[in-house]
């Protein structure tokens, strides 16, 4: 509330002494084919341009929109494209000020994808505007991360904007500083940007708007007031509007005001060099979306599991390229990447219901998803198939393991189990050593150790296995169970809901990380079920506990509970080895029970502060007290991770919203970083914790969100969610590297052929060292384009070898110009090896030219 009062207080200062300063306004449109972009449209853009010769505008439109418009609006289309063609800042008259292809929210899907959303848009935009520049980054919605300055400036952008004051439903950028700051990502790279004023309050009686989306003279005044010299107002308008110039004549507002292009106004009207340099931090992104309810859960899931689809299969066709010479499937790559970019819309999240019946944002994720999913299917295959040969898996020959990731790999694997084979079944390496092996029912486990983004090879043969000491369960006399791999103690309770009551990591000088005081147990189920009484818990009442899986190379228990009457199934995995603790969880809903805080459940008041879906403590939650003192909490985010400054991470009010996103995961430490528990998720979501709330997922939410929509739970939960307890802040223990395990895991394939001795182990991008993500691996022609990331390492030069020959070598940025030519290391006369540097967070891109097998 002290935001509006504050609000208020200021505004009631109208000051007569700054009428004949000159204010400025940036408008424009927002929009597109697939949200709402009428089909004579760009006529009418067309005709308010020519009757208003004054106005600029500036557009957030979905570059597929001008196929449309091209084939249903030609007059429009060529007149538009004749206003466009002029980009000199003289005479641009229309900025493009977001090209991204699907309009993303940003903060919430992969650094690589928003990569994507602007090259994708900028290479379509470009079809229909040759001349067409992007100089400044704005947006109609909080379509904002933190990384976002590194990756606009290797783009070509040299200023961005934070203010979205006509569309806050879903959030805000955090009001700070004056007329323009040196927006400062987490890399260190500055972008001179015009934020959301520090005296941009809130606006009263609104929860979707701030008091500078008109240039009114009490916003001016303010300003003026306030030391800024230059105020600029601004809206884009939602494509199909009819008003043309949004201030109209004027009437009731400031004057005078100038209609500007952004970057128009930062050139040529602001102060153009920033005040203050302001390190702005993920949680600087103040959003809050429907989290927990089961429409946007899945959205996320579709999401996650196509990004994730798209650069492993992407990294798999990079080998069968660079090894077998196979053409790059360029077309099927393009479609499966522009139906994910569709589905990462910001309308896809936060109106998931709307468009009708059939035919919602929810729906068309499922069929955008789905043809990306078919497309990197089918290369994928294609690809493995090329690399091995066949894929007949035939007794006595192979099996292939892939890896995506950039560092050698330890770990468990599964194919199906040979028709017609018996347990006396091994795997052995290509030096004939037998490795640990599991079969469970049909399926064939193994541990297997796969070099750097590239592969291994197995053999499988006939024997009398080994026994191999590894992962196993008890059942103690007071009927709980214990677990023992090399790494873990864990002990699951059937009597408290099949919770853990005791985690201990033996290596990690056998810390108890399970807080046995808490009132809360360990990965216990707990929510508000607002008609049926209340809060509710699984650990309320006994679970049945099944060993799935009894090693050694992995442990699985089944968990089959109640809660509220409502059914659910957990596998919980503890795998010899593997720091990971991984779980399965899915609950079967009975009659759409409501579950969060029961406030406005019966009227919707869009008006009011308060909504029930802020309220993160009524969810229901998966928990993890955890025995560490003074906890502190990282989080990551694309190309980035912060530590949280939040005391906790609730909020009911829409003046009040924190960020408390989690997008791949968040760990909590003790005070002094030396003890840790990282929590992954299979999507992105939200998650709990506080001074005196124990580490939360988010489950599930069922009741009223945005406008008044019924959030239900039409089919069952079904999500994946994983465990690291470790030593160390969240870099010195690899957790952004163990999270690239777990959303790009190891990858079997079987062989037609056992492969030569020379081709057995392979490893495309080896990156000495670690620290370093490879984001992505792609061709373009005969080149191949190798993106790192900076993930966890410090700023000193990394060693990158590449198993192929290529004539030259050069850093590149997101447009594919050179930024330095790279030298070969002279030390390693039989491998193509150089040494990059780049700081903590960095983002780069390496060309190798006409790149073959060796």
């Amino acid at each position: 509330m002290k935001i509006f009062l504050a609000a208020t207080l200021l505004l009631g200062f109208v000051s007569t002494g700054y009428s004949q300063q000159t204010a400025y306004f940036i408008d424009g449109y927002h929009g597109g084919f697939w949200g709402h972009y009428p089909v004579n449209y760009t006529s009418f853009i067309v005709d308010q341009l020519k009757a208003h010769p004054d106005w600029k505008i500036n557009l957030e439109i979905e570059p597929e929109t001008w196929d449309m418009a091209k084939a249903k609006d030609e007059q429009g289309y060529k007149a538009f494209q004749a206003l466009f063609a002029d980009q000199s800042i003289a005479g641009r008259r229309i900025e493009y000020v977001s090209p991204a292809y699907g309009q993303s929210y940003m903060y919430n899907i992969s650094g690589e994808s928003i990569i994507r959303q602007l090259a994708y848009g900028m290479e379509t935009l470009r079809r229909h505007f040759p001349t067409a520049v992007f100089t400044t980054y704005s947006s109609e919605e909080p379509c904002f991360t933190s990384a976002l300055p590194q990756i606009l400036k290797s783009f070509g952008y040299k200023y961005a904007s934070l203010k979205n004051p006509n569309t806050c439903w879903g959030g805000y950028a955090r009001a700070h500083g004056g007329e323009l700051v040196n927006w400062i990502g987490p890399d260190g790279t500055a972008l001179p940007t015009v934020p959301r004023y520090a005296i941009e309050a809130l606006k009263p009686g609104s929860t979707w708007e701030t008091i500078g989306n008109s240039n009114s003279k009490l916003f001016m005044n303010a300003a003026f007031t306030a030391g800024i010299k230059h105020p600029a107002g601004f809206v884009l308008q939602d494509a199909g509007w009819k008003g043309g110039p949004y201030l109209g004549n004027g009437t009731g507002g400031y004057q005078p005001t100038i209609y500007k292009t952004w970057t128009d106004y930062i050139d040529n009207s602001s102060i153009k060099i920033p005040t203050e340099n302001w390190k702005f931090s993920q949680e600087d992104v103040l959003t809050s979306l429907v989290w927990g309810s089961q429409i946007l859960q899945r959205i996320a899931q579709q999401v996650r599991e196509t990004e994730n689809k798209l650069v492993t299969t992407e990294k798999i066709a990079a080998m069968a390229s660079v090894y077998k010479n196979a053409p790059w499937p360029k077309a099927a790559f393009d479609e499966g990447w522009t139906r994910l970019l569709l589905s990462q819309h910001h309308d896809c999240w936060i109106v998931p219901y709307n468009m009708g019946q059939g035919n919602t944002w929810a729906d068309k994720v499922v069929t955008w998803t789905g043809i990306a999913d078919k497309k990197t299917d089918s290369i994928l295959v294609a690809s493995t198939n090329t690399i091995n040969g066949g894929t007949i898996f035939e007794p006595g020959k192979c099996i292939r393991v892939f890896n995506t990731v950039g560092v050698k790999r330890n770990e468990v694997v599964w194919v199906p189990k040979p028709m017609g084979w018996d347990e006396n079944l091994a795997v052995v390496d290509d030096k004939g050593n037998e490795l640990l092996t599991q079969i469970n029912g049909g399926a064939l486990l193994f541990k297997a150790e796969v070099p750097p983004m590239g592969y291994a090879t197995y053999r499988l043969q006939k024997t009398k296995r080994a026994t191999k000491i590894g992962a196993k369960v008890l059942i103690q006399p007071d009927s709980t169970f214990k677990v023992e791999t090399d790494l873990y103690t864990a002990i699951i309770d059937p009597a408290k809901g099949g919770t853990i009551t005791s985690l201990i990591a033996k290596k990690l000088n056998n810390k108890e990380f399970v807080d046995q005081a808490n009132a809360r147990r360990f990965n216990e189920l707990r929510g508000n079920f607002f008609k049926d009484g209340g809060f509710k818990s699984s650990a309320a009442q006994p679970a049945k506990v099944t060993v799935t899986e009894s090693g050694p190379a992995r442990v699985t228990l089944q968990v089959f509970g109640n809660i509220a009457g409502n059914v659910f199934i957990q596998l919980i995995s503890f795998t010899q080895g593997q720091q990971r603790i991984d779980f399965e969880l899915k609950i079967g809903w009975s009659n759409n029970p409501g579950i969060g805080n029961a406030y406005g459940q019966d009227k919707y008041d869009a008006t009011s502060l308060k909504k029930a879906f802020y309220d993160d403590r009524d969810k229901l939650l998966a928990l993890f007290p955890l025995n560490l003192k003074g906890q502190k909490v990282y989080k990551n985010a694309p190309f980035d991770v912060t530590e949280s400054k939040l005391d906790n991470t609730f909020f009911t009010r829409w003046d009040s919203i924190k960020n408390n996103v989690v997008l791949n995961w968040v760990d909590v430490t003790d005070a002094n970083n030396t003890y840790g528990m990282a929590m992954l998720t299979d999507h992105t979501t939200n998650y709990t914790h506080g001074a005196d709330f124990p580490l939360g997922l988010d489950i599930a939410y069922s009741g009223v969100g945005l406008w008044g929509r019924n959030y239900t739970l039409r089919y069952a939960t079904d999500m994946s969610y994983a465990l690291i307890p470790h030593t160390g802040k969240w870099d010195k223990a690899g957790i952004w590297t163990e999270e690239d395990k777990f959303n790009e895991p190891l990858y079997a394939t079987a062989m037609g052929s056992t492969p030569s001795t020379a081709d057995m182990n392979r490893s495309l991008v080896n990156i000495v060292g670690n620290g370093l993500e490879v984001s992505s691996v792609t061709r373009s022609g005969k080149d191949l384009l190798v993106r790192l990331f900076n993930a966890e390492g410090d700023a000193k030069s990394k060693k990158i070898i590449l198993d192929a020959f290529a004539d030259d070598i050069a850093e590149v940025d997101l447009k594919g110009d050179v930024v330095q030519k790279l030298s070969r290391n002279k030390s390693d006369s039989n491998a193509t090896s150089i040494s990059i540097a780049m700081p903590r967070f960095g983002i780069r891109t390496v060309r190798f030219s006409n790149v073959r097998a060796k």
